[in-house]
């Protein structure tokens, strides 16, 4: 096979599964594991894809929105490790925002005996808090098909009327640079807004989410505490920001 007709198929691989594995590829291309690694560095260094341990995934577009349903399964085990510390933070009776998302919902059923009152912009969070008996208040607004959260002006206004003990927010990237950042313009305002109207604003972050820039930002890294599963591997630009935080189960 032509190195071209190759590296086409990557390209069409990363669009179907997102992540590819060099003996996978070695395997389906009949090719040998120097000639996949040459491969999947030069489609890196055009920008087409980014190199993983033992593989590749792609490269996202700046408004580029994974669905729930993708999302759910991705780092779940991260997701449930920050969750698990991220409860640690609540106190009996705390009033409590949460956020739309796939790693905020793993916080729920830690939150189910400490008699606590959340306001969600998540329809499907909303739906598991419920499940669990907690007293859940929605805010209204149109719901985006792809992450199933409240968005629009009647969430914004909403969200003006209350004050939070603590609020959880998820984002799509982290970067020192570029701060937190999340692909839809709106969901952004209310992200912002949440963490304007908390005492105790906390972003919760899979390692998957630092060094990625999505088109809006909607807070400095230092606006909020960070919870995240693992500092691993991360330039030393983002050891002087105090507020980022490594936890474990």
């Amino acid at each position: 096979m032509l190195t071209e007709e190759r590296r086409q198929y990557i390209l069409a691989q990363l669009q179907q599964h997102t992540v590819i594995k060099s003996k996978a590829l070695m395997a389906a291309l009949d090719a040998s594991e120097s000639t996949i690694r040459r491969d999947l560095d030069e489609l890196e260094a055009a920008g087409e894809l980014k190199r993983i341990h033992g593989g590749a995934k792609r490269v996202n577009g700046l408004g580029d929105e994974p669905d729930v349903a993708s999302k759910s399964t991705q780092n779940l085990r991260a997701k449930q490790t920050i969750a698990h510390a991220a409860a640690r933070q609540v106190e009996q009776d705390d009033l409590v925002f949460l956020d739309a998302g796939t790693t905020t919902a793993q916080l729920i059923p830690f939150l189910a005996d400490l008699g606590v009152t959340v306001i969600t912009t998540g329809v499907d969070n909303a739906s598991l808090l419920a499940d669990y008996q907690i007293p859940t208040l929605m805010l209204g607004g149109m719901v985006k098909s792809a992450t199933k959260a409240l968005i629009g002006a009647t969430t914004a206004e909403a969200l003006h009327h209350y004050r939070f003990d603590i609020a959880f927010i998820g984002t799509n990237g982290i970067h020192p640079e570029f701060g937190n950042t999340t692909p839809d313009p709106e969901e952004a305002v209310i992200k912002r807004l949440a963490i304007h109207q908390a005492r105790q604003p906390i972003i919760l972050a899979d390692p998957s989410k630092f060094e990625q820039v999505s088109f809006v930002k909607f807070a400095d890294i230092g606006d909020a505490t960070i919870l995240t599963s693992s500092l691993q591997g991360l330039p030393a630009s983002y050891q002087r920001y105090q507020n980022i935080k490594e936890v474990h189960s």
